[in-house]
């Protein structure tokens, strides 16, 4: 229910491939980029000075927000061919860089919400990737069982049609007998039967070749 490198057009007419688009029921669509600059945040790390510590922090702090300005600029929510969400998954892959940024701006994150970009580390990402793939689940469930029911519909009517078909060959049958019974009266009950009339030509003399077998004769 994924795909890499999705590659869409925007409304301008640039190409833009969003890292990873994800499908969501009702073809709505959840986008996530993960191409943020760690290089700050490598240089904060390995800073022994706190001047530097401090100096690399705010250099990771405004990278974090120069790609939400991208990403807000791209206007991932308006991609042709996409009906997606009104925000955008912005993936931090260390999960300290996101807990030092957030810490040292505590309005980074609604910032960006406000944006519409939502930032995510690897636990928060893995988190919202659990809640789709339950989504899902729940959608084929609800799916399977509209399928059923569908199905459990039509073979119900197929059924009652088939009672009816049934009574129908009943009384046709009924039917069958009762002529078969009339006519078979006419052929060998009653003065002036059939068989009776039949024999009487052969008596008469009239030429045959075979002979009515005795068993219809002696009824």
């Amino acid at each position: 229910e994924y795909f890499l490198q999705y590659t869409a057009e925007g409304e301008d007419g640039k190409t833009y491939r969003p890292d990873v688009l994800i499908k969501l029921p009702e073809d709505k669509h959840l986008i996530i980029d993960s191409k943020v600059s760690l290089t700050a945040f490598e240089q904060y790390v390995s800073a022994e000075k706190d001047e530097k510590k401090e100096t690399a922090l705010k250099q990771h702090i405004l990278s974090i927000k120069n790609h939400i300005k991208e990403l807000k600029e791209k206007k991932y929510d308006s991609l042709k061919g996409l009906n997606t969400p009104d925000f955008v998954l912005m993936f931090l892959p260390v999960e300290p860089a996101f807990a030092v940024a957030v810490q040292a701006d505590l309005e980074l994150f609604n910032d960006a919400f406000e944006k519409g970009i939502v930032i995510v580390s690897p636990t928060t990402l893995l988190a919202t990737l659990r809640t789709v793939a339950s989504i899902w689940r729940h959608e084929r469930q609800t799916q399977n069982a509209m399928e059923i029911a569908t199905q459990g519909g039509k073979l119900y009517d197929k059924f009652e049609g088939f009672l009816k078909d049934l009574e129908k060959v009943g009384l046709n049958l009924d039917r069958a007998q009762e002529s078969y019974r009339d006519a078979h009266k006419k052929l060998t009950s009653g003065r002036g039967n059939l068989l009776g009339q039949v024999e009487k030509l052969k008596e008469l003399g009239a030429k045959t070749s075979k002979n009515i077998d005795s068993k219809y004769l002696d009824n």
